[in-house]
């Protein structure tokens, strides 16, 4: 099985400055639907690993949670896509609990579900945090340029390498950056194997 996993805010959907609170305010980027599908076409299953600490908060309730991500599997489907499962957070960040990005524990959760080794599954995000998490948990991490680290397009892609470390010096090394989720999918299908990591960002100070 290859198993692939995706954020949601500012990867699948438009991110906003408060939060997706009802299906009304999801609204899938352009491409990205028909970037999944692309991806089930290549033989990859997805899931999402999200913070929504908006339902600590009290944002919004779970039967809002539930009624966004069934208008998101509608469209997925209508676009010939797949999201096998949506693993999320419910908590406020004063919860401490290992499941909020940038911790591990959706990472592992999502292992334990599938029997899958979390170095054979790389994640793609547009958050740091997302892929803080994923490289603790020990997936191969790429970065899209989108949502929270759209205002990074152009600058990363004049910086030499030996910038990039001091541009975004928490990122984990290896991480490979991604116009958007289309372009992650362009070069993950055209990988003979897309889990070794070439040509990675440098670690800070080196």
């Amino acid at each position: 099985m290859k198993l692939l996993i995706l954020d949601r805010d500012g990867t699948l959907n438009r991110s906003r400055d408060d939060y997706v609170a009802s299906p009304e305010e999801w609204e899938a980027l352009p491409g990205a639907l028909e970037a999944v599908a692309r991806l089930n076409q290549g033989g990859w299953r997805v899931v999402l690993a999200t913070n929504q600490s908006g339902l600590g908060r009290g944002m919004f309730d779970m039967a809002s949670l539930n009624a966004i991500h069934a208008k998101m599997h509608r469209q997925l489907a209508a676009a010939g896509a797949r999201v096998e499962a949506v693993f999320f957070c419910p908590h406020a960040p004063e919860d401490a609990c290992n499941c909020r990005k940038p911790a591990p524990g959706l990472f592992h959760q999502i292992g334990e579900r599938f029997g899958l080794s979390l170095p054979m599954m790389p994640a793609a995000g547009n958050a740091l945090r997302h892929v803080q998490a994923a490289a603790a948990a020990g997936c191969p991490t790429h970065l899209l340029l989108t949502g929270k680290s759209e205002h990074l397009r152009g600058r990363v892609g004049q910086a030499a390498d030996a910038d990039l470390a001091s541009l975004l010096p928490e990122l984990p090394p290896g991480t490979r950056l991604h116009e958007d989720l289309s372009a992650f999918v362009y070069w993950l299908l055209a990988q003979d194997d897309p889990l070794p990591q070439a040509a990675p960002i440098p670690a800070s100070g080196t």
